[in-house]
């Protein structure tokens, strides 16, 4: 049985720059509050008109795919992974077959929905499909379109200053190489703190405090929404809980992924977490051991952007020449359901 290899990587953030000056005064904090609490200067916020999740998965799905070496009626099989979904249904992955123009009906497209966790739990289910012969080029894409379903006022400013828009992808091939490629990922949940990371009505409202003025609402059902609108459709957070179990989360799923394959933190050439806030990676660093260079961060340019942040990151990396020949790689997530996981890669 052959491991699977990631063969291409690309990304994608929309070309407006939201920084922090811009972000504060909607808010009522300073920039540098935002910063000091989350390491986020600036965050990508979509196009009002024209880009969608879809779209901006597919301009990261044909830069994966052409570094790849494949064209995308190659691809064999979709795994998109987001919170943010153009349409309730049907899902994001048939809506990137389409526009991708491979539409062939000899594939097969799966959406899943676990968040900050979405793309190791993507790659997971990729690794299996090609491992076992099933597949030869799975098509892993996060992408998310969080603003435009924020609150812009202070009373949601503990989410809003922490999501950006943008999306990665990865093509995932056989690897003729033993000991080479995703060596081994751990995936785990806990329903208990389901309700403290999340939007719990995602109906009728969502894209309202971004983009009210393009919905065609009556001046009396803009009336109703004001007077009725609980915001349950918009994201809640208990930061303090989120933050206790993600700092114990990650190492764990970090040390169990080393432990099997016999590997300690020191191993490691390069870990790429996923980027919710840099306190969390940073803590998640100083337990871990690790030293500045064997850890990457992006979040100070593009916030979080959930199931698009580590392949936004490790794409940025290995442009950066930081993923080298038979680099370690080591790839971690933590976030709502709770889900969390973990992957190890020898490139």
């Amino acid at each position: 049985m052959k491991n699977a290899r990631i063969a291409g990587l690309g990304y994608y953030v929309p070309d407006r720059v939201v920084p922090n000056v811009e972000l504060a005064p909607l808010v009522n904090v300073s920039e540098d509050w935002i910063q000091g609490r989350t390491g986020i200067e600036q965050r990508h916020y979509r196009k009002k008109h024209g880009e969608t999740t879809t779209t901006m998965g597919a301009a990261a799905a044909r830069i994966a795919i052409d570094r790849a070496g494949i064209l995308p009626a190659d691809v064999d099989f979709i795994i998109f992974a987001t919170l943010s979904p153009d349409y309730y249904f049907p899902g994001n992955g048939v809506l990137l077959q389409r526009e991708l123009g491979i539409t062939h009906q000899t594939m097969g497209a799966l959406d899943i929905r676990n968040q900050c966790s979405g793309f190791i739990y993507a790659l997971s289910i990729a690794d299996q499909f090609v491992k076992t012969g099933k597949f030869k080029n799975v098509l892993v894409v996060g992408a998310e379109t969080h603003s435009r379903n924020l609150d812009f006022s202070p009373s949601g400013r503990d989410v809003t200053i922490l999501f950006g828009d943008g999306a990665g992808a990865a093509v995932i091939q056989p690897c003729d190489e033993p000991g080479r490629g995703i060596l081994t990922t751990h995936l785990h949940a806990d329903g208990t703190y389901a309700e403290e990371l999340a939007c719990f009505n995602p109906g009728a409202h969502a894209g309202y405090y971004f983009e009210k003025d393009h919905f065609k609402f009556t001046d009396e059902e803009i009336e109703f929404i004001s007077l009725h609108d609980d915001h349950t459709s918009i994201p809640h957070m208990n930061g303090q809980t989120v933050l206790r179990h993600a700092v114990t989360r990650f190492p764990e799923v970090i040390l169990e992924a080393l432990d099997e394959m016999n590997l300690s933190p020191k191993d490691i050439d390069l870990l790429v977490p996923h980027q919710a806030n840099l306190r969390i990676a940073q803590l998640v660093q100083k337990r871990l051991g690790l030293t500045d260079e064997k850890v990457f961060n992006n979040i100070h340019k593009f916030g979080n952007t959930t199931a698009a942040s580590i392949p936004i990151a490790l794409c940025e990396a290995w442009e950066q020449g930081k993923i080298e020949d038979g680099s370690l790689l080591c790839v971690a997530a933590f976030g709502s359901g709770f889900t969390w996981g973990s992957a190890l890669i020898r490139w």
